[in-house]
């Protein structure tokens, strides 16, 4: 598939049989699962801290945060580590997905506001929604789903959130 100018390049990957995307823009690397430092009371979804490159990063079970069952370790199990930028700082975070799948591109009339259910959802951590091959994949907002938790989760990791 060719890209164009006006494509946006996303990372896809999966949280059951959902398939979600951040931009690879924010995306630093593509880990292994491996066990984290726990934190003492830290939220359900915050699963401890993981050295990345001599960085303590705080890995988040994605799942719980969307309100999806706890995530189930299996070969496939991957860690997204960002870099989600904030008006005066950048917010390093690790994300597990089930599986990752690809870089692909997403041009900006593919994508579609969060539907409109008739009744108030949270959906606010949806950034648009893409139609391909039958199915959709979910475009996560990612200063959104965290703005809330930015400030704790750099205190909880022990450094500073580095500025942009």
């Amino acid at each position: 598939m060719t890209s164009t100018s006006s494509d946006f390049q996303f990372v896809t990957f999966s949280l059951g049989e959902e398939v979600f995307a951040v931009p690879v823009t924010v995306v630093r690397e593509i880990l292994d699962y491996e066990d984290t430092f726990k934190i003492p009371h830290s939220p359900e979804y915050l699963l401890g801290l993981r050295d990345v490159r001599g960085q303590g990063v705080p890995i988040i079970d994605l799942r719980l945060r969307l309100g999806m069952s706890r995530s189930v370790r299996t070969p496939h199990t991957r860690v997204l580590v960002l870099d989600i930028p904030f008006p005066s700082r950048t917010l390093a975070v690790g994300l597990v997905a089930d599986k990752v799948f690809e870089v692909t591109p997403f041009s900006r009339d593919q994508m579609e506001a969060a539907p409109d259910i008739g009744v108030h959802w949270n959906c606010d951590y949806i950034a648009s929604v893409v139609r391909r091959e039958g199915d959709f994949v979910v475009i996560i907002d990612l200063a959104k789903l965290f703005s809330d938790e930015e400030s704790a989760l750099a205190r909880q990791s022990g450094k500073p959130v580095q500025a942009a």
